[in-house]
């Protein structure tokens, strides 16, 4: 009887903090409301160029590594391959389906020690730089294995140096309005 109340009272604020948690995220989705979903994955991306395994960490706000997108569940965490293609950037994330980057939207990709909950060691991290819409984001990405960070960051540097100027980063639709 003595330990009932107690393990009451952490129950009443374990079930506190998970509903102050999920309002939150639903109150971050209704501010981010006007940031477009991501452009489908073309049928024909191109050649593939590279890929690795890793994990899709998040993608965030361009400049500030602590806003997390939570609309279009870019702002979810999960194991992920990333692909490099002659016409983008491919995240095949598990659970969330695939993120496609088109090569006209990359503004920069470089290495970073961590964003949005997600701290490794130095240089850890490959951060891609894009446009999504009007909207500039910053996705992360850590390779499984640590030396296929810079063949990565390599590879989108060689894309990004001959890109397709014509991709807007908007879903097709709203290309043409």
């Amino acid at each position: 009887m003595d330990r009932t109340i107690p393990a009451l009272v952490m129950l009443g604020l374990a079930v506190a903090l998970a509903v102050l948690l999920w309002v939150g995220w639903r109150g971050r989705q209704r501010r981010q409301a006007e940031v477009p979903a991501p452009q489908a994955t073309p049928d024909d991306p191109g050649p593939e160029r590279y890929r690795t395994e890793g994990q899709y960490v998040t993608t965030t706000t361009a400049g500030d590594w602590l806003d997390r997108l939570a609309v279009h569940g870019l702002g979810l965490r999960t194991k992920a391959d990333a692909a490099v293609y002659d016409g983008g950037v491919l995240f095949e994330r598990a659970g969330s389906g695939p993120l496609w980057v088109p090569a006209g939207s990359i503004d920069e990709v470089r290495l970073e020690s961590g964003m949005a909950g997600k701290f490794v060691e130095r240089d850890g991290l490959v951060v891609l730089g894009w446009r999504l819409g009007d909207h500039a984001v910053d996705t992360g990405f850590r390779t499984r294995v640590p030396e296929d960070k810079t063949a990565l960051k390599a590879a989108i540097e060689d894309l990004m140096s001959s890109g397709r100027p014509g991709d807007t980063g908007l879903p097709q639709d709203q290309e043409e309005e």
